[in-house]
């Protein structure tokens, strides 16, 4: 039976994944990854690869998702299927190095401000009204703190281009895109739909970029339904 390796994204933790891990626990073996120690995607990748055995599915939000491609590449023999959530798969853009790096410096100012500026855009507008929702991403954000803050903002930055190797991913793939998420729109992920030669594409209603928290109901569907459809030897 393969495991679900559930991937966090920037500044993330397990609760990004948590209603997913609880509504297949009980059915199929679930990894909560620890991306917050590697300077590198790839690394990242490696690490989730080595801190678990045999045949894995894999689930990224994210940066997470940029983590699961990853792993696809370094052991197609391995990964069964991938989940790509509010992800890309695009190199570096130009310009971008000097915002992050904004960014890294406001972390190691205050990671209080850094969480009060960087969170809204994440979001639904209509969630920004959601005292519980806030106050839980916001405590995630701190406990991450600045020194992985900054070691993923340069992995990031220094990111693979997995666009160049799409084509040859030959597992399964499901991509879930928001409505409202600004950050990696639904172009992005139709892009890597056209890409990929086995994939699908699921639009979540009324969330932005952090939609497996904001609607986890709606995602942990998706997926489950997904993995029955794809999976069913392995997920029943």
């Amino acid at each position: 039976m393969a495991t679900l390796a559930l991937i966090p994204g920037l500044v993330s933790d397990s609760i990004v994944w948590a209603p997913l891990a609880d509504a297949v626990g009980h059915r199929m073996p679930v990894h909560a990854a620890d991306v917050s120690r590697a300077s590198s995607i790839s690394g990242m990748a490696e690490n989730v690869l080595a801190a678990t055995e045999g045949d894995l599915i894999a689930v990224g939000h994210s940066m997470g998702g940029r983590v699961a491609m990853e792993m696809a590449r370094i052991a197609p023999d391995r990964i069964r299927g991938l989940v790509l959530a509010n992800t890309g798969h695009h190199p570096k853009r130009d310009g971008e190095e000097i915002k992050r790096q904004q960014m890294i410096d406001l972390g190691h100012r205050s990671m209080d401000e850094l969480a009060d500026q960087w969170l809204p855009p994440m979001l639904h507008p209509g969630r920004l009204s959601d005292a519980g929702l806030i106050d839980h991403l916001r405590t995630m954000v701190l406990r991450a703190g600045a020194d992985v803050h900054e070691r993923q903002i340069r992995a990031l930055i220094n990111r693979p281009n997995a666009s160049t190797y799409m084509a040859e991913l030959g597992c399964p793939i499901l991509l879930i895109a928001a409505r409202q998420d600004g950050w990696s729109p639904i172009t992005q992920h139709q892009e890597i739909a056209e890409a990929a030669p086995d994939a699908e594409l699921v639009i979540i209603e009324d969330a932005g970029h952090f939609g497996p928290v904001e609607r986890p109901t709606e995602v942990t569907s998706a997926i489950t339904s997904w993995l029955t459809r794809r999976f069913g030897g392995i997920y029943a």
